[in-house]
């Protein structure tokens, strides 16, 4: 089944189903009664709908659905079977973003919903979240500090052994003097974590730590590609875990766009090395010397590494609280894997902005295909080398042009690739935009516009902030 979050309504689509045109299978209708309020606020008319913005699995029965609800967010429970509403509703603050162009991300972890977005108004307070669990405590980032969170666009979120990560661009706080530069982050939380103690970190992440991710191209002077746009979850990279991402170049800069791949372990080599500081305003940041560094190291959870002794992160020392509350940001950024792209393009003046994966092509099963969205409405399908050697070698299979004007029919065409899932049961490609969307089959095609199907439904604007989901046969959490 996908699934299809869009303004005022969810979708669902049978994969199986054979038709000329993508049918939904059933549809959840979600309107917002609050649209008299949202107008007299002053704000725009366009928002005063219902976004959905969360989509995702409570467990193997239930989704779990937010809407802006016309700046009131709010959450649902629906059986996944008939998309029926289960419960009552939940405040969906700190949850759902109030506007649909707010970024957001969000999973269910041991029971618990994980969520990364913005929770106020006037989109002031940035914060990672945890709540609704049955015996976990609700714990958020420390509230306006630049050194957790400063103007963070949030991207994805994964559940990795003991860790939840989150994947975000935001304001670098370590290069202030350069102006407003933005850093593509990695962020790690705990799932152990129960906060502070009364007088230092409670209520608060005694366990969230942050590191750059550095996708650039070496030389002598190295060319940096800083704004995550999208990223996988984790899939196996010469055996290895890892993430893939796009990125792009910063906004000011020459037009650029890269693939980088990330092993899972030298994320934790970054978390588990040495912390950044700036010991005062006018000062540069530098690391830590270990000696200054407490123990239990700060970060650690509870019961694991040089934090086994303690059952709890609320009897953490204050020593580690402080340390952790005022040193979130690692010294060393994570490299990418062979310290380079899997692939780069700086010659289009559209930038990449989605990516799926299948490492798992051909008839043997034993290549890797990336499907690279962008800003233009094409899809890039390409073949990467993924061996450990001096430089990747990829080679360009299709350039396909998916964006259809005629099944994607709006006022003033967006063809920005808003969302890219890979059906591999059916070998199809679903790529979602602000208006429509299209499945493209992964087999050879002379002409897609014959070949692709397209699913649309006429609202007034046609703006569907979609995104796509399709729900793995058996859920569960990654391991290490």
């Amino acid at each position: 089944m996908l699934y299809i979050a869009a303004r005022d309504h969810v979708f669902a689509i049978s994969l199986s189903a054979s038709s000329e045109q993508i049918v939904p299978q059933q549809k959840l209708t979600w309107k917002t009664k609050d649209v008299d309020k949202c107008t007299v606020r002053g704000k725009n008319s366009d928002e005063c709908y219902n976004y959905i913005k969360v989509l995702v699995p409570r467990n193997d029965e239930m989704l779990f659905a937010c809407g802006t609800n016309a700046f009131n967010p709010t959450c649902r429970n629906y059986k996944m079977s008939t998309l029926e509403q289960d419960g009552e509703e939940v405040v969906g603050q700190a949850r759902c973003p109030f506007e649909s162009r707010q970024s957001n991300v969000g999973l269910f972890a041991g029971g618990d919903f994980y969520s990364a977005t913005m929770t106020d108004f006037l989109a002031s307070d940035a914060v990672i979240y945890r709540s609704l669990g049955e015996s976990s405590p609700v714990l958020r980032t420390v509230k306006y500090d630049s050194k957790w969170l400063r103007e963070p666009h949030f991207l994805h979120a994964i559940e990795y052994g003991n860790y939840v990560y989150f994947f975000f661009s935001e304001i670098a706080v370590e290069y202030t003097t350069l102006g407003k530069v933005v850093f593509s982050r990695v962020a790690r939380v705990c799932k152990n974590d129960n906060g502070g103690s009364p007088r230092v970190l409670e209520r608060y992440w005694t366990s969230f730590l942050k590191a750059r991710l550095n996708c650039s191209v070496p030389g002598d002077s190295f060319f940096y590609f800083d704004v995550l746009q999208s990223l996988t979850n984790v899939l196996q990279i010469n055996h290895r875990p890892a993430v893939l991402g796009v990125f792009t170049t910063q906004a000011n800069s020459i037009t650029g766009s890269a693939v980088c791949a990330f092993y899972m372990d030298d994320i934790e080599k970054a978390f588990n090395g040495k912390f950044k500081e700036q010991r005062n305003s006018e000062s540069a940041w530098t690391p830590v010397p270990e000696e200054q560094v407490p123990k239990p190291r700060p970060g650690c959870c509870a019961g694991d590494g040089s934090a086994a002794a303690y059952k709890s992160s609320t009897t953490f020392p204050d020593d580690t609280l402080t340390f952790i509350k005022n040193h979130p940001l690692m010294d060393e950024a994570v490299p990418s894997v062979n310290h380079r792209p899997y692939f780069t393009r700086t010659t289009s003046r559209f930038k990449l902005t989605q990516l799926a994966v299948d490492t798992s092509a051909g008839p043997y099963k034993n290549h890797t295909v990336l499907f690279l969205g962008s800003e233009d409405g094409r899809v890039l399908k390409i073949l990467a080398s993924t061996q450990l050697n001096a430089s990747f070698s990829t080679q360009l299979l299709e350039d396909i042009d998916v964006y259809n004007p005629t099944k994607c029919n709006v006022r003033g065409e967006d063809r920005r690739v808003l969302g890219l899932e890979l059906d591999r049961e059916h070998h199809a490609l679903f790529v979602a935009f602000s208006s429509c969307v299209i499945r493209v089959p992964l087999s050879r095609c002379n002409d897609y516009e014959k070949c692709s199907t397209a699913f649309t439904h006429k609202l007034e604007p046609a703006d569907w902030r979609l995104h796509l989901w399709i729900p793995p046969k058996q859920p569960s959490a990654h391991q290490p």
